[in-house]
């Protein structure tokens, strides 16, 4: 390191004054070069480091002959020391005294490492954020101690001892601490109570507000060692008017009832510090759901755009263009612009709650939230930005984050940030600095604010502010291109004069007005306008309470024309984002709308949300999986009405979402009742696919022909009954498959706050309703072979495993291919399917004047599902490749093969098969019967009698 004739000038009266001293103290260090070299940069860097080595030699010689100098602590590094310390200490004063020896040495350490480059920005803050907390809580737990001598240890109503919770906010919270940092704290206690164990007895409040101002005072108070820690209480409730301490009731009420915005947006950076680690949890787990929103929360950036405007006028106030941590492009706007992020998605994306600012950005780019070359850019700014402030307050260990003014501290600034001169330092800075700022200054923009209104804009936001009065609105409406404009205003004034809509509040009911301009503009320009408009305010009516959801649509312009493509193609999807509107998110991004995933990558997609989820948490579980299954079932219905995936693709899609559903539901609950009881006597393994259970789908799921309406016909099985599971709490493997299934059946259909998973239908197991729920292997086999009705093996021809343990499926197989193979009595067969279809018939059909019925009327879809089982089952003892397939489609090529089917009645039946469903389909999406004009499918339905007659007549 070549050091400029000045900085060799000021290293060199150090040095001489730091041997002298070391001389004087028979101080021993190093003599290596990498040693000496170090030593030579860091005193001509750094004035603190050089006067506490000159004035403690031996602080140096510790941490050189320790290693410490030299190598990065371990997690509980800092722990570790100061238990080492603590027995030596007796007094409030001997704690003061050794907690500021203890941080001259970790500070000179920590500056070290920092300025000779062997530690990266992430140690150094690591390191910085370490020592914080643990001196606070080494003293907190010292000062806790004494206090229980003179009034007794704090308890609950229900005698349970109470400990204080130390919660850092910002940079102690991120765990991204400064080198000469003020620390941000709350505190708070569990439960109100009184102490017991002394005759000064007081309240748990007095007993830790008491603890707290000693806490601060051990922290903060200067002696002639200097100061600990800067403490700021003023982010706590009600601020510097608030009590230093609250109850975890008090303060949960208090945020719920009274937090603001930007306590939102403080608390994003929370964490339990110090005190009762175990206690901090739930307080944390207590004042989530104030943070962080369970939905995208688009409420709140009008608070954001308010702060991010207030950041930038204090910027031109201030003139802070020197300043690293406040400028423009500095460290405070990286920070909000991932705060941001974290504010309005943390409640659906558990990863950014809590996370530092690297790790956010990490996770932008990942989930591709935000481009990554815009969020490597902003990584490479903020560790350039952070690692200068750190240096320029290791200088002197002074709160400095304004560039220097002064020809010598320029000097350091550049050296130490690897430059050979400040100006080619001040370059790339200012270069780093812009990028941000440009950035910055792209974060929330309105798109409202980006529109310029014309003529025709001003006009239809006039005649909705007049609404229910209606001067001009027909021809205004007519204008718009509405082919009902009668319709249209009719729409219009309902939603206006509706009970939801007076009741919204004034800053509701302007995101409303403004929505509304928006959805009239937009909705004219499309055929059948009034139609479209009208299910769209049906939508707007269900939402409009929850100002979120307006707010999404505004802020998103991507989210109406979405919106308007899916209302013209189908009222189902509506009435899907209806119920479950927290899908309107989905809407913003047409890479994944319209892209429905594939097996895979579903799993893959669930395994995620679950891994950042409480394992013992079932609720969040099951909502998140919910929420999994409504996702994917809204993509697949925008592929399908706007004809991006045909019919067999559609079905293969809801298909693939039941079974990864049912794969992860049964995962959970296998894992529940592991915990609990144990694993089964017998299992093979301790995983799911060695459980010896299996899920049997049966119907639209067995054959691979999910609806957006189907539920799940389902059966389980299992093998081992003998024995019993090997838990603590164990019990009888029987009860334990037992349990499994009915944990499966209620979690799929139990009512969580995102809705229903599935509904399911287990009927289909041996013996019906009155049968087990679960049935083992072998009884389950000997039913299908000697008991089971012909119905039950028409069923069968429908079923395969769905997940579970592999060689249970192989087993299942090969039971249904010994079920099914089977001779039968040809006649007999045929009296038994004919006698069933007209029981089903006379059970479910309605005849409709001038209607045909595509499902349950001769010449329908059922018809032709019997005919296929009924060929499978009497000729499957023949021919083995029939019983491969349990879809409708394939099972009719493979009779086809095989010569039982001619080619031109294969055809016939898969074509009316697939025209019949085709139709069913696309009236499930326009929310009507599957049933037609009877002219429209009547050859369709003279084909398949035809057909019907030729095999089973």
């Amino acid at each position: 390191m070549n050091l400029s004739r000045n900085l060799l000038l000021e290293f060199e009266a150090i040095y001489g004054d730091f041997l002298e001293a070391a001389s004087g103290q028979s101080i021993r260090l190093p003599e290596d070069e990498v040693f000496l070299e170090s030593l030579r940069r860091v005193f001509a860097l750094s004035d603190f480091v050089a006067r506490n080595c000159i004035r403690y030699p031996g602080i140096l010689e510790d941490l050189a002959h320790t290693g410490d100098l030299f190598n990065p602590y371990s997690e509980d590094g800092y722990s570790l020391k100061i238990q080492d310390m603590a027995s030596t200490i007796r007094d409030e004063g001997g704690l003061k005294f050794s907690l500021r020896m203890f941080r001259k040495r970790e500070m000179i350490r920590v500056a070290w490492r920092d300025l000779c480059g062997w530690a990266d920005l992430s140690e150094t803050m690591r390191d910085l954020s370490g020592f914080a907390e643990a001196s606070m809580d080494h003293a907190l737990a010292f000062l806790y101690e004494r206090q229980i001598l003179e009034f007794g240890r704090p308890m609950s109503p229900k005698g349970r001892a109470q400990q204080m919770v130390v919660i850092g906010m910002g940079k102690l919270g991120a765990g991204e601490l400064n080198f000469s940092s003020d620390v941000d704290l709350l505190f708070a206690y569990p439960e109100n109570g009184e102490t017991e164990g002394s005759a000064k007895q007081v309240s748990n409040e007095e007993f830790f507000t008491r603890l707290a101002r000693d806490l601060i005072r051990v922290l903060g108070a200067s002696s002639e060692e200097g100061n600990l820690f800067r403490v700021d209480m003023r982010l706590r409730p009600y601020g510097e008017n608030g009590p230093l301490v609250m109850s975890f009731d008090n303060m949960e009420t208090y945020y719920q009832v009274q937090g603001r915005d930007w306590e939102r947006y403080a608390w994003v950076r929370a964490r339990c510090v110090a005190g009762d680690q175990t206690a901090g949890k739930r307080l944390m787990d207590k004042i989530r759901p104030f943070v962080y929103r369970r939905y995208l929360d688009y409420t709140v950036i009008d608070s954001l755009r308010e702060m991010k405007a207030a950041i930038a006028l204090e910027v031109k106030r201030k003139k802070l263009a020197e300043n690293v941590k406040l400028g423009p492009g500095g460290i405070r706007e990286i920070e909000f612009f991932c705060q941001m992020f974290q504010i309005l998605r943390g409640g659906t994306l558990d990863a950014l709650q809590g996370a530092d600012t690297l790790r956010v950005l990490r996770f932008l780019s990942s989930e591709k939230l935000v481009d990554g070359d815009i969020c490597a850019e902003l990584t490479k700014v903020y560790e350039f930005l952070r690692q200068t402030e750190h240096h320029l307050q290791e200088f002197s260990d002074a709160q400095v984050h304004t560039l220097p003014s002064d020809a010598l501290n320029r000097e350091r600034l550049a050296l130490s940030m690897g430059f050979d001169d400040y100006p080619s330092f001040y370059e790339a800075l200012h270069l780093k600095m812009k990028a941000a700022h440009e950035q910055f200054g792209h974060l929330l923009e309105s798109p409202e604010a980006q529109k310029k209104e014309n003529a025709q804009q001003q006009k239809i936001k006039d005649i909705w502010l007049s609404l229910p009065l209606q001067e001009n609105a027909l021809e205004v409406l007519t204008g718009c291109g509405y082919d009902k404009p009668e319709d249209a205003l009719a729409a219009l004034i309902d939603l206006k004069e509706a009970s939801e809509t007076r009741a919204l509040s004034p800053k509701g009911r302007q995101r409303l007005d403004l929505l509304m301009s928006r959805v009239i503009e937009d909705v004219g320009a499309q055929s059948e306008s009034s139609l479209i408009l009208q299910r769209i305010v049906d939508l707007i009516r269900v939402i409009e309470r929850r100002t979120s959801y307006i707010a999404l649509m505004l802020e998103n312009p991507s989210v109406v024309p979405h919106l308007i493509r899916l209302a013209a193609a189908s009222p189902w999807v509506i009435s899907f984002l209806s119920r479950y509107p927290a899908l309107l998110d989905e809407l913003i991004d047409p890479r994944t709308l319209y892209s429905p995933p594939q097996k895979a990558e579903l799993l893959k997609d669930i395994q995620e949300q679950f891994s950042g989820l409480p394992s013992n948490d079932l609720e969040r579980q099951m909502e998140t999986l919910c929420i999994f299954k409504q996702t994917n079932v809204l993509r697949v219905a925008a592929a399908d009405v706007t004809g991006a995936v045909p019919l067999m693709k559609v079905s293969d899609h809801l298909t693939f979402i039941a079974e990864t559903v049912l794969q992860a539901a049964l995962g959970l609950c296998w894992n529940q009742l592991v915990r609990k009881h144990g694993f089964p006597w017998g299992c093979s393994g301790e995983s799911l696919e060695n459980s010896g259970f299996l899920v049997v789908g049966y119907g639209k799921l067995g054959g691979l022909e999910m609806g957006y309406h189907s539920d799940l016909d389902l059966v389980f099985l299992y093998i081992g009954s003998e024995g019993k599971t090997a838990g603590p709490s164990s019990i009888e493997n029987t009860y334990f498959y037992g349990r499994l299934g009915q944990r499966l059946v209620h979690m799929l259909t139990a009512h969580t706050g995102a809705g229903v998973i599935y509904d399911t239908d287990m009927r289909l197991r041996p013996s019906g309703n009155s049968g087990p729920l679960v049935s083992e292997m072998e009884g389950f086999e000997d039913y299908q072979l000697q008991k089971a009705w012909t119905w039950e093996h028409q069923s069968l021809v429908r079923a395969r495993p769905i997940c579970g343990d592999p060689v249970l499926a192989d087993r299942f197989s090969s039971i249904r291919k010994k079920a099914l193979s089977v001779p039968r009595d040809k006649e007999s067969l045929k009296e038994e399917i004919i006698s069933m279809r007209n029981r089903i018939r006379e059970e479910r059909f309605r005849p409709v004047p001038d209607g045909f019925d595509l499902k349950e009327e001769q010449g329908g879809i059922i018809d032709i599902e019997f005919l296929v089982q009924f060929l499978v089952l009497s000729h499957g003892f023949k021919h083995e490749a029939l019983l491969e397939w349990t879809d409708n489609v394939r099972a009719i090529e493979a009779l086809n093969k095989h010569h039982i089917l001619s080619n031109q009645t294969a055809e016939i039946l898969r074509s009316s098969y697939l025209t019949l469903r085709s139709e069913i389909h696309r009236l499930n999406l326009q929310e009507k019967p599957s049933i037609a004009p009877s002219n429209r499918f009547k050859d369709v339905q003279a084909d398949v009698i035809k057909t019907w007659k030729a095999y089973l007549d």
